[in-house]
């Protein structure tokens, strides 16, 4: 819901994305190897970009938060094609790639649902 309230402009949100994505992506990578374990559950740097990727291109109203938050945890969860693959690339790339593409999966069924009149 941060989204919806802070009411960022697509271009800035857009750059604070692309920030989060390089930098997490780093950070993963350290926190995976300070960890000992492949994507441990404190790492939440991915799930911030994924969420974000889902709703970028849409006004963030409530509904469209809350219904791209939905269908981002979905897609991060079941891992259809190719998330599943890029889980398991190494360091912190694996542990972001997962979660984008999870985010491009739910921002594809926003966009076709506002194109239907859905939202």
């Amino acid at each position: 819901m941060l989204l919806w309230l802070l009411s960022l402009s697509t271009p800035i949100l857009a750059v604070i994305l692309v920030a989060v994505v390089v930098v997490g992506t780093w950070a993963a990578g350290e926190a995976e190897a300070a960890l000992g374990a492949k994507d441990p559950g404190a790492i939440v740097v991915d799930e911030v970009a994924g969420m974000t990727l889902s709703v970028l291109a849409l006004p963030r109203t409530p509904v469209v938060v809350a219904v791209g938050f939905v269908l981002f945890r979905v897609f991060d969860v079941v891992k259809p094609f190719p998330a599943n693959v890029a889980q398991r690339l190494p360091g912190g790339v694996g542990v972001m790639l997962d979660d984008l593409i999870a985010g491009l999966y739910a921002l594809a069924l926003l966009l076709l649902a506002r194109r239907a009149g859905w939202l």
